[in-house]
């Protein structure tokens, strides 16, 4: 019995060290505060600009890496696992950061979450541009999301998830089975999608059964042009984009409705 609850002691406190120690590395993030423009001052006399702009180049390749799969990068996550010991000259280091992904790449980087501080890379490309890849094939993930996009703004913003279901459907695209291309589809537009903060999936309240609607998400309101999902919606239909009057009028808010000339329609 003895031998029996000195095991189970020892057990017990190798257990409650395993969690200390877990909840050490946890709580070892030390909460980052903006510099102060003389705090950056002081920080860049100690480092060299080569050092600098090296810290910088780190930080353009992580946030690089991420925005292959459209993750948001946390400001946390940068702190601590790039900037590190240069946090003193944090401002200086996203000012360099930011002229290199809008001189070098044509990007900007969008804080899409001011309290959290998350960022997102964003690129505003005409629909055609960003339906093809570098090679001019087109690219099937982001021709999908197009639709998706299209339908959420036809329907005024939001979308219940069975009217997108039925939709792919009609495309020979269904979630329920999959894909050739893209693999399982629910969980592309579902978990890929949301997660690269191109839609937001979202629990219609007092529903039973639970239904759910999709809605755009930060990344699509920053990077897809409301007039060209408008205009690309004309040519599928063969209509003018100003027939869609409650349409016409979201994605050009500072023209209003639509002139005389050509009448509205109702929406389909």
């Amino acid at each position: 019995m003895s031998q029996r609850k000195r095991l189970s002691n020892t057990q017990g406190a190798s257990q409650n060290k395993r969690r200390s120690d877990s909840l050490a590395e946890d709580d070892s993030e030390v909460p980052f505060t903006q510099p102060s423009s003389s705090q950056v001052q002081r920080g860049l006399a100690r480092v060299s600009n080569a050092q600098v702009e090296q810290k910088a180049a780190e930080v353009v390749q992580y946030i690089m890496v991420k925005d292959q799969k459209k993750i948001p990068v946390r400001r946390a996550d940068l702190v601590k696992h790039v900037i590190k010991d240069y946090r003193n000259i944090y401002p200086e280091i996203m000012k360099r950061v930011l002229q290199t992904f809008s001189q070098v790449f044509g990007l900007e980087l969008v804080e899409i979450d001011t309290k959290a501080h998350v960022y997102i890379l964003i690129n505003k490309l005409e629909p055609h541009e960003a339906l093809t890849t570098n090679q001019g094939s087109v690219n099937p993930k982001t021709g999908l999301l197009w639709v998706i996009l299209s339908v959420i703004f036809m329907k005024r913003g939001a979308v219940k998830e069975g009217l997108i279901w039925n939709t792919l459907k009609k495309l020979r695209v269904d979630p329920g089975e999959r894909h050739e291309v893209f693999g399982d589809v629910k969980k592309l537009v579902t978990d890929e999608f949301v997660r690269q903060r191109y839609l937001e999936y979202v629990r219609i309240p007092h529903t039973e059964p639970l239904e759910c609607e999709f809605r755009w998400g930060q990344r699509a309101e920053l990077e897809v042009s409301k007039p060209q999902i408008l205009h690309f919606m004309g040519q599928l239909h063969e209509r003018e984009p100003q027939s869609w009057s409650q349409q016409y009028r979201d994605a050009h808010p500072s023209l209003g409705a639509p002139g005389p000339s050509q009448p509205s329609r109702s929406q389909r």
